[in-house]
C-alpha cells in the first residue's frame, strides 16, 4: 500500500512539473563580453540541478577515496576483533571438552586481540598444564605478570596449577602473594589448605581447616579426615618430649579433645612419655563423652603401677563401665588386665575369659591368650599357661 501512495505523489509531482514549465516563460542571460548566451529558465533549472548532482557525486567520491585508509583499518580491526572473540570463545569450548590441544591453538589467536590477551593466556596455561606442558604453562603464566587488573585471577590459577603439580612451595607464595593483595576469598583458602597439607604444615592446616568449617565450605567427613591426620602428626612427632607433648595437647580445642581419634593418639603419646596420669584423665573425659575402643585400649596401656590408688581407681571405672556394656571385648580385656596387675586373679580370669568369648578382632584373642597365660604362670599353673600360649602362637599364625 505505502509504495503505490509513493508512486502516486510522484506522478503528481511529475505532472505538476511538467505543466509548471510548459507554462514557465522565463529567460536567463548570461553575458560574458564579447559573447551573449539565452537559456531558458526551464532549462537553466535543469542545468544548475545536473550541476548539482555532478558536484555531489564528485565531492561524495573525492571523501570516500580520502576516507578509504580509515575504513579499511576499521574493517581490519573488526575483523580482528570478531577473531579474537571466536578464538577466545573456541578456547574456553574447547577447555571444557577436554580436548587442551585445540584450546591452547585457539588461546593463540584469541591473544592476538590485546583485550583478550590475558584472559587467553590463562586458558592457554590450563591447557598446558593438563598437557604436562610446563615450560608452556609458564611461559603463559609470564605473560599476564604485568596486567594489575588479572593479578588475582593469576596468582589463583598459579596456585591451582602447582598444587596439581605437587609444588607446595612455589603454591604457598602464590598464596603469600595474594594474601598481601587483600585478596581472602573461599577459594584461594580451600587451595591454601591443599597446599599447606602437601607441605605437611599441620597447624596451619588445622587453621584453615577451622576457618572453612565457619564458611560451611568443607564436607563434614573431609574436615574431620583432615583434622586427624594433622593431629596425627601433630602427636606423633617422634621428636617431642613429655613437656613439648603436653604444650602440643594444650593448643587443642576442647571440642577436639573429646573426639576419639584424637584422644587416642594423645594417650599413646603420652604413654609413651611416661604421662600416664595425664593419658588416664584424657581417656577418661573422652570415653564419657564419645565411646570408643580404640580409646579403652590407650586407657588400658595408662594402666597405674600396681597397688596404687589409682590402679583401684581404674578398675573401679571398668567395673561400672562394664554394667552399661557387658558384651564389650575391649572393655572386658582392659579390665581383666587391670585386675591381673593387682593381683586379682578370680576377677582377671573372669574378665580375661569373658574378653576372649566375645572377641572378634584375632588382636584381641593374641592379648586375652597372653594375659590368662602370664596370669597362670604367676599362680604356678605351668600347663594352662602354656596351653595359652599355644592358643596365642595359633592366633597370631592365623
Amino acid at each position: 500500500m505505502r509504495f503505490f501512495l509513493w508512486l502516486l505523489a510522484l506522478m503528481a509531482l511529475a505532472i505538476g512539473v511538467a505543466v509548471t514549465a510548459r507554462f514557465n516563460p522565463g529567460n536567463v542571460v548570461l553575458f560574458y563580453p564579447p559573447h551573449r548566451i539565452d537559456l531558458s529558465l526551464n532549462l537553466f533549472v535543469v542545468l544548475m540541478l545536473a550541476l548539482f548532482a555532478l558536484l555531489y557525486l564528485v565531492i561524495g567520491a573525492l571523501r570516500s577515496t580520502m576516507q578509504m585508509p580509515g575504513r579499511v583499518a576499521a574493517y581490519r580491526l573488526r575483523k580482528r576483533e570478531r577473531d579474537g572473540n571466536k578464538g577466545l570463545r573456541d578456547a574456553l569450548k574447547a577447555l571444557f571438552e577436554g580436548r587442551f590441544g585445540h584450546a591452547e591453538k585457539a588461546a593463540l589467536r584469541a591473544a592476538e586481540l590485546p583485550e583478550n590477551a590475558g584472559v587467553a593466556a590463562l586458558i592457554g596455561a590450563r591447557a598446558a598444564h593438563r598437557m604436562r606442558q610446563n615450560h608452556r604453562r609458564d611461559n603463559w603464566l609470564a605473560q599476564t605478570a604485568g596486567d594489575n587488573t588479572l593479578k588475582t585471577a593469576r596468582l589463583m590459577t598459579m596456585t591451582e596449577l602447582l598444587v596439581d603439580d605437587h609444588q607446595p612451595e612455589a603454591a604457598l607464595e602464590a598464596v603469600r602473594e595474594l594474601n598481601a593483595s587483600g585478596t581472602r576469598h573461599i577459594h584461594a583458602l580451600q587451595w591454601s589448605l591443599k597446599a599447606q597439607q602437601q607441605a605437611k604444615n599441620w597447624p596451619e592446616v588445622l587453621r584453615l581447616v577451622r576457618s572453612l568449617d565457619k564458611h560451611k565450605a568443607l564436607h563434614p567427613a573431609l574436615s574431620a579426615r583432615l583434622r586427624e591426620l594433622a593431629y596425627d602428626d601433630l602427636l606423633s612427632d617422634k621428636s617431642h618430649d613429655a613437656e613439648s607433648v603436653q604444650r602440643v595437647w594444650s593448643t587443642i580445642p576442647n571440642s577436639d579433645r573429646l573426639k576419639p581419634y584424637v584422644a587416642c593418639r594423645a594417650a599413646a603419646a603420652m604413654n609413651a612419655r611416661g604421662l600416664h596420669d595425664a593419658a588416664r584423665v584424657v581417656a577418661e573425659e573422652a570415653l564419657a563423652a564419645n565411646w570408643d575402643d580404640r580409646v579403652v585400649r590407650a586407657y588400658r596401656e595408662a594402666a597405674a603401677p600396681a597397688g596404687t590408688p589409682a590402679l583401684l581407681a581404674q578398675i573401679e571405672h571398668c567395673e561400672r563401665w562394664i554394667q552399661e556394656r557387658p558384651t564389650d571385648a575391649e572393655l572386658a580385656l582392659t579390665l581383666g588386665s587391670l585386675c591381673l596387675k593387682q593381683k586379682l586373679w578370680g576377677k582377671a580370669q573372669r574378665y580375661l575369659e569373658q574378653a576372649l568369648s566375645d572377641a572378634e578382632d584375632p588382636r584381641m584373642v593374641r592379648e586375652s591368650h597372653l594375659k590368662l597365660a602370664q596370669m597362670h604362670e604367676a599362680l604356678q599353673q605351668p600347663e594352662e599357661a602354656a596351653s595359652h600360649y599355644r592358643q596365642c602362637a595359633l592366633a597370631t599364625i592365623l
